[in-house]
């Protein structure tokens, strides 16, 4: 962290579909000059006033102009910044850049990718240097994949309270789901299908559930990825779109925690299939939309998620915990997770060390329970 920095969130990207969500957010829940210091920025200090102008930020919000093209001007923003929130992605076509200046420059950096080859490109290249500068470099702080990956967390610690002890198997199921997708997480992953036909050993990495450990390979997991009955839910399951990234955030999380859950460790993600229910995004292909374009806010209003997570003893006994979101998945409740998870990091998680990290590793419980008092999910033991 930058601890002497101006501010304590940067948002870059705040002229964008989700980075304006991020800074609305921010502008009602803390308002400007308050107990969180934060700014907007984008490459046009017009696009940028006339968005704070849209959304009715007071004037006095400060602006930041940085350009991705211009490292200059990416040096000189991380600087005043204890932590800089990204949503210009794709990243791994936008994101190389900023990263490299906030591990220079020792300030931490959110983003929402849900895109594993670059994950494991920076893990590679900036985690020695991140962790030597004390930047802290936390991934997938959206819906991919903070419901899920603190969903397991919150589970296992349950089970440590009352089952004696962390248990080698959790089952995450979708129960119900209702959102839509984004221009910028159609570019996403449109950016890594193209990076998957241009290097086909990026295919080998997606398929890999341990792509994101460096120099550990746990055991097979189960696949997911055919219609079956699972009796711990009472209901049929299938595949979900979503678990190629969350399934590697969930293992690299145990990773970095130096495997409390056991090198043994065994996670899988599927949806409940409920016949004629919506359980996954709407709004993919090609008529789907484009960057800059994503849900209204009736629709993001209107959107919500459940998701259960089954803890599984080797002597049968179990945990059920959920996760609820009262916002779509993937930008109303999004926006609200990476603001949280930024502030959570810059004031209640500053002891964690320099590195490329996930948000449950780094943050725990204190971002679970900053993310129930402010931003509109709920933990809950069911059994």
């Amino acid at each position: 962290m930058n601890p002497n920095a101006e501010f304590d969130v940067i948002v870059y990207g705040a002229t964008g579909y989700t980075g304006r969500l991020v800074a609305e957010y921010l502008a009602q829940r803390y308002g400007v000059g308050g107990e969180v210091k934060w700014a907007m920025a984008g490459r046009s200090a017009e696009k940028l006033a006339q968005v704070r102008d849209e959304m009715g930020a007071p004037s006095e919000t400060p602006l930041i102009v940085a350009d991705a093209d211009d490292p200059g001007s990416l040096d000189a923003m991380v600087r005043r910044g204890k932590a800089i929130v990204t949503t210009v992605g794709p990243y791994q076509l936008y994101g190389d850049k900023l990263v490299a200046a906030c591990v220079a420059a020792g300030t931490d950096c959110l983003d929402l990718t849900g895109e594993p080859n670059w994950m494991a490109k920076i893990i590679g290249e900036h985690d020695a240097a991140a962790k030597e500068s004390g930047a802290r470099i936390v991934h997938s702080c959206g819906f991919d994949s903070i419901p899920f990956e603190l969903g397991v967390f919150f589970a296992e610690e349950t089970a440590k309270a009352k089952l004696g002890a962390y248990v080698p198997r959790v089952k995450g199921r979708i129960r119900g789901m209702q959102g839509g997708l984004s221009g910028g997480t159609a570019a996403s992953g449109a950016a890594t299908m193209a990076a998957v036909q241009k290097d086909p050993s990026v295919g080998m990495l997606l398929m890999n559930p341990f792509a994101l450990t460096p120099g550990f390979q746990g055991p097979a997991q189960p696949p997911g990825a055919a219609v079956e009955h699972d009796p711990d839910v009472g209901a049929d399951v299938g595949p979900f779109m979503m678990a190629m990234i969350n399934t590697k955030n969930v293992h690299r999380s145990n990773y970095l925690m130096g495997h409390p859950w056991g090198q043994d460790f065994k996670y899988d993600e599927m949806s409940i299939v409920v016949p004629g229910a919506p359980t996954e995004f709407s709004g993919l292909g090609p008529d789907g939309p484009k960057p800059g374009e994503g849900p209204s806010k009736a629709e993001r209003e209107a959107g919500f998620y459940d998701i259960v997570f089954v803890g599984l003893a080797d002597d049968g006994r179990k945990v059920k915990v959920s996760v609820k979101g009262d916002r779509d998945p993937g930008y109303g409740s999004t926006s609200k997770m990476l603001a949280e998870a930024a502030i959570c990091l810059v004031t209640d998680a500053k002891a964690a060390p320099g590195g490329v990290w996930t948000p449950g590793a780094a943050m725990g419980s204190k971002l679970i329970d900053r993310l129930q008092a402010n931003a509109g999910l709920t933990f809950a033991v069911e059994g």
